[in-house]
């Protein structure tokens, strides 16, 4: 161990002038392999299977304890990887680690979503072609090998985060496009139509354009700048109604009157069926003073439409309920028609608002959910259960397919409208509208109207409200059980929880069909004849049963009499053909719950994952559509898909933007893992770093990431990184540790006890933030830990004893007894966080396996909190007292050396004078008690008490002195304070100023130690 001790040591004790370095060799300086700054590219990869894929499967064979099941959110499977990625994969592992370490053994299954519209124009794009010049069948091979491709990719950039699962083995992962997972879906879609509750409707949906398929509320994105070109037109009532109206006038002779009506869509008037007033509401017939007009609008609207109406004259006031409801007006294109069409109807509405518009709203059934409901609760539409052929043609007017004006808007609007035809509504279509609008005579104004409007989240294009043919679920019949469900689950944040509420609690129905080519097929069978739709029990129990044993693909390939039912072989197989929908892609990621076993009855427990963890988004989406199809598809009972939901913010920009390209602010977590190309600017950070990062944010609320936050993440790191090389420095990778005699807490100074009752209450502090995800005061309490109570106080004032005391000391001993267990339970508390410093503090004790004997991963020890023994609140008040006598001390050398008279602190002694009142005070007696502690606190050469007395006389003496009196309250004096230079000679060895004659080679603690040699 000590290297040519015994030519120094004679060296050192020879006549010849001291040589400053001659007993360096004699001192226990720290000594490890561990690095200082290692490139955490190289230095993490030697790790990093040993702590993901290797502990993984060590711990799935090898754990006894209770089953942890964390649920993973499949995310899409297209594109590299970004921050929200990053950021959701990491807190996951964080728990899955903390489990692991209390015993549990961890179910961890990662997953991607595989179907939809973002891979299908992937593929699409890598064909050069477009969707209507390419066969579905190739768009579907090319879209399953995008897939594929992309999951392989992210598999491969989710491990560079350190991630602990088996990505090897496929059977430890899952993608919706697996043969056994989409007949899971298909089975739970059964269950669902066994139970009443899927079914066909023509409708209104949300549309998309820009994607050419309905579309479900939680795949819309709500923009707040959107600008529309809103009209202001003119109805007019029918002679009967308006006659009706001019008898609350003066109005001699008859006079036409007009109906002002506000929209934000012009296209939807061409599907006009109604116009809704509030009952409750008054409204105005005045006379505009422009063209002599009568117009009818809401009382409360008029200081608001001034602009619009021009000088006006009030004639008349008319209730809503009694005067408008049930009038009837003319259609607003009908002069363009060659003949006359039939009048409509003023229907009563409680969705009618008076904060805009007119108070009179244009209704058009087929592009509005609220004008849907009205015209259902007025029974003027049926339920249209089944096709637009059969029985809504008659009712609901609907122009529009495939966001283009169809042929049949002529038949309202008139020949004029053959220009509409094939035009996109929301654009030259509607443009198409307001000029046919002029043509009628019933354009008032066209207004610029900027408000908040529905987009498709994949494509970022407006989309439209209009009636197709879909397949909904019935949820009005499963909200309640649904709800009750959420009963029992925990929440974090907990007004989380009000968030699923509310959106489950608003729906009552989820359109579950798509028009896309790559997804699962909805197996039903259209009758060609009339449209109706075939799905039932026993269809569905025939085609799944087909599908069972030749693939899913086999539906989109094989011919339509292979999914007849048996009873139906005899019919015409012309009349039908299979339907081309495919499922909502949420309801493919929805059924993933159906892989996870039920709880069995001796786990106590109602619910097959014990965690989700997903961004906030997914109140809207997986968290929704989980819950639902669980308790669609229950016969009776079923576990609940999860027994705690956790929800993650969005990761933004340093200053709080959205990340996108067009503003070039996307921050890449493999850029802060790897590297960019500026190494400077952005510098190779490692996995453990982002994971910091990850942990040490309100990751609850969105969150900020930037090369400022990253930068004190890495010096957060370093200050816990020099904290674990200093302990395994001087514990010597452990070899210092064999045949220590470790030291009892009975025979620990004050100093020892109080910085275990600290790490006790650190470890407190720990394991309750991990077991309320709350990782940032885990990493907050660590790293000031490190920083505090380690970096600033006990390493810095056990170095004298650790580097100078003989190995053979009590007070050394009991310091390595400390630091042993610092160590060991500051890498418990780390490890769930930076695995891979774990991992390498494990191996640095490891290093010597047949003296350590040591499990290969440092997950596999496990974490056995400290005893309680170390709980010791009464040292922790001492300490308080002595620490702010440390404080004030620190204070005067800092003082000192400011003004040069010492560069060390061992240059000075502090004496410490205690008032002549006071002896018995417990302050007093402590101090008294802890005397020859008080140097190593003060890391000053020698701290004596002296009594009141003999202040003056002593500082006369020094060279120089600086005092402070001290304030310590408790119902005690001030105490004194003296800082002045030391009274004695340098030890050479020790360089503490304790070697009392020039005889002595050293001071009489190292005379010793190096005796013992």
């Amino acid at each position: 161990m000590f290297r040519n001790v015994g030519a120094r040591f004679s060296r050192a004790f020879s006549t010849v002038p001291l040589d400053t370095k001659a007993f360096s060799d004699t001192l226990f300086l720290p000594k490890t392999a561990f690095p200082l700054r290692p490139d955490p590219t190289k230095n993490e990869i030697l790790y990093r299977s040993r702590t993901c894929e290797e502990l993984y499967r060590w711990q799935r064979k090898n754990i006894d304890g209770p089953e942890f099941v964390f649920h993973d959110g499949p995310p899409y499977a297209n594109g590299d990887l970004h921050m929200g990625h990053a950021l959701n994969k990491i807190l996951k592992d964080i728990i899955n680690r903390f489990a692991l370490l209390k015993g549990r053994k961890v179910h961890y299954i990662p997953g991607w979503d595989c179907h939809g519209l973002p891979i299908e124009n992937k593929a699409l794009k890598e064909l050069g072609k477009d969707s209507s010049n390419v066969p579905p069948s190739t768009i579907r091979a090319a879209a399953h090998a995008v897939a594929v491709r992309e999951i392989a990719s992210q598999k491969e950039q989710f491990r560079q985060f350190g991630i602990m699962a088996d990505w090897d083995d496929n059977a430890s992962t899952y993608r919706t496009l697996d043969h056994s997972y989409e007949m899971r879906q298909l089975r739970i879609f059964e269950q669902m139509v066994n139970n009443g509750l899927i079914h066909r409707r023509y409708r209104p949906v949300h549309y998309s354009p820009s994607s050419r398929s309905a579309l479900a509320e939680a795949e819309l994105v709500y923009k707040e700048n959107h600008v529309s070109h809103s009209v202001y037109v003119t109805f007019t009532l029918d002679h009967p109604s308006a006659e009706l109206v001019l008898k609350t006038t003066n109005i001699s002779s008859f006079e036409p009157i007009q109906l002002l009506v506000w929209t934000t869509t012009p296209w939807t008037l061409t599907a006009n069926m109604g116009i809704a007033v509030h009952s409750d509401m008054v409204y105005t017939l005045l006379r505009r003073m422009t063209d002599s007009s009568l117009t009818l609008i809401a009382q409360s609207r008029l200081e608001a439409l001034q602009d619009i109406l021009g000088p006006i004259e009030i004639l008349a006031e008319l209730k809503g309920s009694v005067d408008l409801v049930g009038l009837q007006y003319s259609p607003i294109f009908s002069s363009l028609c060659d003949t006359e069409p039939p009048a409509m109807r003023i229907l009563g509405s409680s969705h009618v608002t008076s904060e805009s518009g007119t108070g009179l709203v244009h209704c058009a059934p087929a592009h509005g959910e609220e004008d849907y409901k009205l015209f259902r609760s007025y029974d003027l539409i049926s339920s249209g259960t089944q096709s637009p052929s059969t029985a809504m043609s008659n009712t609901l007017v609907c122009h529009v397919h495939d966001g283009l004006f169809s042929k049949k808007v002529v038949d309202v609007v008139g020949p004029s409208a053959h220009m509409l035809i094939g035009q996109p509504v929301l654009e030259e279509g509607s443009r198409g509208v307001v000029e046919l609008l002029k043509q009628a005579g019933r354009l008032l104004a066209v207004k610029r109207y900027t408000h908040k409007y529905p987009y498709d989240w994949k494509t970022d294009k407006p989309i439209i409200v209009t009636a197709t043919s879909q397949w909904f679920a019935n949820l009005d019949r499963i909200k309640d059980d649904a709800l009750k469900a959420l009963n029992d689950v925990q929440f974090y944040p907990n007004q989380s929880r009000n968030r699923l509420e509310s959106f489950i609690q608003s729906r009552s129905e989820w359109c579950i069909s798509r028009q896309r080519v790559w997804g699962v097929p909805i197996p039903a069978l259209l009758n060609t004849r009339t449209g109706d739709a075939m799905l039932n029990r026993e269809s569905l129990r025939h085609i799944i049963d087909v599908l069972e044993e030749k693939g899913v693909k086999h539906w989109w390939e094989g011919p339509v009499e292979e999914f007849l039912p048996p009873e139906m072989k005899t019919i015409d197989v012309g009349e039908w053909q299979k339907s081309t929908d495919t499922m909502d892609v949420w309801f493919d990621s929805g059924t993933s719950w159906s892989m996870l076993d039920p709880p069995a009855p001796s786990e106590g427990r109602s619910f097959r994952a014990d965690v989700c963890l997903e961004g906030s988004d997914q109140h809207r989406g997986w968290f929704q559509s989980q819950l639902l199809t669980a308790v669609g598809s229950a016969s009776e009972t079923t576990a609940d898909p999860y027994g705690t939901l956790i929800t993650h913010g969005m990761v933004l920009d340093e200053k709080g933007k959205k990340m996108s390209k067009s503003l070039g602010n996307i921050v890449s977590p493999l850029t802060i893992v790897l590297g960019g190309t500026d190494k400077k600017n952005d510098p190779a950070y490692g996995a453990d770093i982002l994971r910091l990062w990850a942990a040490s944010v309100e990751f609850k609320t969105d969150i900020s990431i930037g090369r400022t936050s990253l930068t004190q993440t890495a010096e957060a790191m370093r200050k816990i990184r020099n904290s674990a090389r200093f302990m395994l420095g001087n514990i010597r990778d452990g070899t210092a540790l064999e045949g220590l005699e470790r030291v009892q807490r009975k025979d620990m100074g004050l100093v020892e006890r109080f910085i275990m009752h600290e790490l006790y209450v650190l470890e407190k502090i720990a394991l309750k933030g991990y077991e309320e995800f709350d990782f940032a005061k885990v990493t907050a309490a660590l790293v000031n830990f490190a920083n505090t109570t380690l970096s600033s106080l006990y390493f810095d004032i056990t170095k004298d004893c650790l580097y100078a005391n003989s190995f053979r000391s009590i007070e050394r001993k009991a310091v390595v007894t400390v630091l042993e267990k610092i160590l060991d339970t500051t890498t418990s508390i780390l490890a769930p966080i930076l695995p891979h410093l774990a991992e390498e503090i494990h191996q640095h004790l490891a290093r010597d396996q047949n003296l350590h004997p040591k499990s290969k991963s440092f997950f596999e020890k496990g974490w056995k909190p400290l005893d309680p023994e170390w709980e010791d609140y009464a040292a922790a008040k001492d300490m308080s007292y002595l620490l702010k006598i440390r404080k004030a001390v620190l204070g005067l050398l800092e003082e000192a050396r400011g003004h040069k008279r010492v560069k060390s602190s061992l240059e000075a002694e502090v004496d410490i004078l205690l008032p002549n009142e006071g002896g018995d005070h417990p302050v007093v007696e402590l101090l008294k008690r802890e005397e020859q502690t008080l140097k190593t606190l003060f890391i000053t050469s020698d701290a004596c008490l002296v009594d009141e007395g003999s202040l003056g006389s002593s500082s006369q003496s020094s060279v120089w002195v600086y005092t402070e009196s001290l304030d310590l309250g408790e119902d005690l004096d001030a105490l004194g304070i003296r800082v002045r230079p030391a009274s004695v000679a340098k030890c050479p060895r020790c360089w503490t100023y304790t070697k009392h004659s020039k005889e002595e080679t050293t001071c009489a603690r190292c005379a010793d130690v190096l005796r013992s040699l």
